[in-house]
């Protein structure tokens, strides 16, 4: 790999996670995202109780993005070598939650419209 282009990654994930999965995946997200960004249009500001509780569920987003990954590329934590290993896990985990909080803020949303100030 001499070249690290977009291109490359898409090719490497879509054959770490088989191209029908990633791109359900990136669907996913990519709706998620817009129903974020019509939540915020709608109601004008982020609500900070409906924020905390969204942040409170990041951590178990962490876990199930490093579960995932750890199913998909059969691996164990055993298997993690190097410093770059853990930087990586580090790095899911975070996706992970920060794409879960996202979520469980829009699942709010859409279930308890804001009334007045929360």
């Amino acid at each position: 790999m001499e070249d690290f282009t977009l291109t490359t990654l898409i090719a490497v994930f879509e054959e770490m996670f088989g191209r029908a999965l990633f791109w359900l995946m990136v669907a996913a997200a990519l709706v998620i995202s817009a129903l974020f960004v019509w939540v915020l249009l709608r109601e004008r500001s982020l609500k900070a109780r409906r924020l905390v509780r969204s942040q409170i569920w990041a951590p178990l987003g962490g876990a199930l993005a490093i579960g995932f990954v750890l199913w998909i590329t059969n691996s164990r934590l055993a298997d993690i070598g190097g410093p770059i290993d853990w930087i990586v896990l580090l790095g899911i985990f975070l996706a992970g939650g920060v794409g879960f909080s996202i979520l469980v803020y829009v699942v709010q949303a859409l279930l308890r419209p804001a009334r007045g100030s929360e």
